[in-house]
């Protein structure tokens, strides 16, 4: 490279955070194959495994090497998958992130600290350290509904003159503050010094919707992608509404924006990935089974979401 480092990948457009089949208790690897060829067929731009959608917290360490192992070999590079390797603990996140490296993924997703409740030091410390621990590309996951604490865009921007940390998940919902970050990241990447000549230098952080309902409102105020679970049903839908908008084709991204909302809303309606796992299992694509504390949904939930797939199906948009 004569001196020049080696400029990290963008991370835009549609990641699907995949589910985890389950068959008896155990994974089902065949399944997770085939889940993983549906992704690769409907226009996906990457993989998150093992993640929350993937019900990362009930999986074993060699379930999880064994998952990422599976994928990365059938995808061979087509697309990238990121892994899902924060906790609570850094030295834990550490070590995790450093086993995830050897295995050829393309970034690691990386958790705000959860139940600790760390001080905005804390948490610029633990993703600093946990950055300057690997050469892997380092995509942030702000989620303060399940960590209770959350970044500020003042933290985030200080984290990215940190060469690897890529990309940011961003699942507040806090319109206000996603405005500051992209403000923010932007002033900052800025005043970095500039790359050498003839290399590109990275335009701020890379915002990503971390919920689909606001994939479209995130894109208009910068955002570049998103880490969909809906996009486990309508992978082609998701990907379609990013790239239109990407490509400037703001109308008709609006309009598949309002097509997928009821959808994406449905997939909330109880805790996250209990609607997902059971709209799949109602269209008969996997048998839907969740582990332990996750349980099946509630009948009335249940009947709610066959309306919603219902008329999915059919084309109709007026049950908001």
């Amino acid at each position: 490279m004569s001196g020049i480092r080696r400029m990290l990948p963008d991370f835009e457009g549609a990641f699907v955070a995949l589910v985890t089949p389950f068959k008896k208790g155990k994974v089902d690897y065949p399944k997770l194959r085939e889940l993983v060829a549906f992704q690769l067929s409907s226009g996906m731009n990457g993989i998150v495994l093992c993640a929350t959608t993937g019900e990362a917290p009930t999986l074993s360490d060699a379930e999880k090497i064994r998952i990422i192992k599976q994928t990365v070999r059938q995808v061979r590079g087509r697309i990238p998958v990121i892994v899902y390797t924060g906790s609570n603990d850094t030295r834990r996140t550490i070590e995790f992130t450093h086993i995830v490296q050897q295995l050829k993924v393309s970034a690691a997703l990386v958790v705000v600290p959860y139940y600790n409740k760390p001080t905005q030091e804390g948490m610029y410390r633990h993703f600093k350290a946990v950055a300057e621990s690997v050469k892997l590309p380092i995509i942030l996951y702000n989620v303060p509904s399940r960590t209770v604490v959350s970044l500020t865009a003042e933290t985030v921007s200080r984290l990215t003159g940190i060469k690897n940390i890529v990309a940011i998940k961003e699942a507040s919902g806090n319109f206000d503050e996603i405005t500051r970050l992209k403000l923010l990241s932007d002033l900052s990447a800025e005043a970095q010094a500039g790359p050498p000549a003839g290399v590109k230098r990275r335009a701020g952080i890379t915002i990503l919707s971390g919920e689909d309902s606001i994939t479209y409102p995130m894109l208009t105020l910068g955002a570049k992608g998103v880490i969909s679970v809906v996009a486990n049903i309508i992978p082609r839908e998701v990907a379609s509404m990013v790239q239109l908008h990407l490509n400037g084709l703001t109308d008709e991204a609006r309009k598949l924006h309002y097509q997928i909302y009821p959808l994406a809303r449905a997939m909330f309606i109880e805790t996250s990935p209990i609607p997902v796992k059971t709209a799949m299992k109602l269209l008969g694509r996997s048998n839907g089974e969740l582990r332990l504390p996750l349980t099946a949904m509630s009948p009335e939930n249940t009947a709610k979401l066959k309306t919603v797939l219902s008329r999915w199906t059919s084309g109709r948009i007026d049950y908001l």
